[in-house]
């Protein structure tokens, strides 16, 4: 039987030292890469953050692995601190566990996704999205 996923997403964080919306804006200050996850259509719905970077789930660990060919630039070692982003901080979560699994031992996500950077009153970005295929 299936512990369910409540009990993985629940194993997910117990490795994380999860990320407020505010503690988030300092650490993409000090240099962490702000990945976002979010469909197009959610963020289509919600807005773009800004100096995020959007990465579809379904390529993120090949994206971000600092060995991987199909690396984007900013993956440049292991210990580089990611913060990865979705709508309600939840499928953000298991990603960043997973980015752990990978090496990437500074990998997190924000707590309540964007829905929570919303709530904060942070802004939304004006200019077009930092989309990476």
């Amino acid at each position: 039987m299936s512990p369910g996923v409540d009990a993985l997403l629940e194993q997910a964080r117990a490795g994380l030292r999860r990320l407020t919306p505010h503690e988030t804006v300092e650490a993409v200050r000090a240099g962490a890469l702000l990945i976002d996850t979010r469909t197009d259509a959610q963020r289509r719905e919600q807005g773009d953050l800004p100096g995020a970077i959007v990465i579809d789930r379904t390529v993120l660990e090949w994206r971000l692995d600092p060995a991987s060919t199909w690396r984007i630039p900013e993956a440049t070692g292991y210990d580089r601190e990611i913060v990865v982003v979705c709508r309600q901080g939840y499928s953000s979560s298991l990603a960043a566990a997973s980015l752990q699994v990978l090496g990437l031992r500074a990998a997190t996500d924000m707590v309540g996704g964007v829905e929570a950077w919303r709530e904060a009153g942070l802004p939304m970005s004006d200019g077009p999205a930092d989309i990476r295929y």
